[in-house]
Formats: structure tokens, C-alpha cells, sequence
């Protein structure tokens, strides 16, 4: 069994392991819990009741935290005449199509989202290799193959802090909300509108409880369990 630091065990016995915290009260402890040297990433960890073999129950989708998640997000547009200026004056930071497809072709992925308008997509398809197993490959589930007009909507939303969701293959959903310096009410908006529209996500066919449990944690540090009912009632209003 691996040893913990002692900086870790002390984190660790500020937090009662059998109890199940109100959100606000687990974002106020786990930012208690982060003392790494490092200004550490705050996460949701959510267990659901979803069969990940199912593909009706597969979950995926797009939010957006009010407060971002502490770091700047390096955008990549793969368009053409309106799109590209149109992402260009959005304030994306590569834009390009058949040059900037070589350039990932050769191994270049010095980026955090990319988006692609349809008509370049016959092209872009061909980096799945590339950008599938990093996450960057664009697709229109999670917003990110737009129309040139949608361009500038999707560099934004991009920038301000756009997280993607999916269930992976053992039925756990795992989130950034933020840095652990943020305030605590910076951290519950970005908590509320995750769960608001990860709760609006449940599979229709799903029977039984979807979340069946929720955990903050930081990068560095141990995990706060939440009380999930409070946790899924969380909505923006």
C-alpha cells in the first residue's frame, strides 16, 4: 500500500470520511485541503448509475463555467475565408485549413480546443489518429464543428471556459471546475452550471438513480464526498 506525505495525511484529517458535505461546504473544505505548492485544479468526480456498454445511455456534452477554469484555453480553427476571419477577429489562436491540417499531420497539437467549420471537416477527418486519443478532434456532439457564422460563438465560449463531459468506461464522469485559489463562490458557479447540465443529461431509458455518488478533489490532495441530493438540485436559475 502506497504511503501518503505527511502533508497529504494532514489534509486528509480534516475531513470526516464518512460524512457527505452540502456543496458549499465541500468547495470551502477542499480549497482548505489544497496545500500543494502549486496553485492545484479543483475536480468533480461523479459515479453514475449509467451502463457505459449502452450506447443509448452514452453521455456527453458541453459546459460552460462562468468563472473558466483558471488557465488560458489556446484555440485552433480549421477554416477558410468567412470562418477564418471570423475566428480570427473572435480572437482564436491558430487559424488555418490545409496549412495548419499539415502542421498537426507532422505532429504539432500545441492547442486545447479545436473547432472546424463542416466544409473542412473531409479534411480534419483524417487527424482522428492525431487528435482522437488527445481529445482535441473536432466534433459536432460537443460544439465543436460549427458553421462560419457559429464561428465566433464557439472561440468565445472556448475561451471563457467551455469544458467538455463523457462518461468513460467505467460509468465515472471526471471535471476541472476551476483552480483552488479561485473564491469559494467562483468554485459553487462553476459547480452549479456543471451539475445543471450534467443532470439535464441523464439518458432518457436510464432507470434507477443517475448519480449515485459526487467527490471534489484537488490535484494534490484528498477527495470530499457530497451529498449527492443537494449536489444534483444544484440549477442555474
Amino acid at each position: 500500500m502506497a504511503k501518503h506525505s505527511k502533508r497529504f495525511n494532514e489534509a486528509t484529517n480534516i475531513i470526516e470520511r464518512e460524512k457527505r458535505y452540502p456543496p458549499k461546504e465541500g468547495v470551502a473544505l477542499v480549497k482548505k485541503t489544497a496545500t500543494a505548492k502549486f496553485d492545484e485544479t479543483v475536480e468533480l468526480h461523479l459515479r453514475t448509475g449509467v451502463d457505459p456498454k449502452n450506447s443509448e445511455q452514452n453521455i456527453r456534452g458541453v459546459a460552460i463555467l462562468p468563472h473558466g477554469v483558471g488557465k488560458p484555453v489556446r484555440v485552433a480553427v480549421f477554416a477558410q475565408a468567412e470562418g477564418a476571419t471570423a475566428a480570427q477577429a473572435a480572437g482564436a489562436d491558430f487559424v488555418g485549413g490545409d496549412d495548419l491540417i499539415k502542421k498537426v499531420e507532422d505532429g504539432w497539437t500545441d492547442f486545447d480546443v479545436s473547432i472546424a467549420t463542416p466544409d473542412m471537416m473531409g479534411k480534419v477527418g483524417k487527424l482522428g489518429r492525431i487528435l482522437g486519443r488527445k481529445g482535441l478532434m473536432p466534433n459536432p456532439r460537443t460544439g465543436t464543428v460549427v458553421p462560419p457564422q457559429d464561428v465566433a460563438r464557439a472561440v468565445g465560449e472556448a475561451k471563457k471556459g467551455r469544458v467538455e463531459f463523457k462518461l468513460d468506461r467505467t460509468a465515472l464522469i471526471h471535471v476541472p471546475i476551476g483552480k483552488a485559489s479561485f473564491d469559494e463562490h467562483k468554485l459553487m458557479d462553476n459547480l452549479t452550471s456543471l451539475m445543471d447540465v450534467i443532470v439535464r443529461a441523464r439518458p432518457s431509458g436510464l432507470k434507477g438513480q443517475f448519480i449515485r455518488s459526487a467527490y471534489l478533489t484537488t490535484t494534490m490532495g484528498p477527495s470530499v464526498a457530497l451529498d449527492v441530493t443537494e449536489a444534483t438540485e444544484l440549477s442555474v436559475e
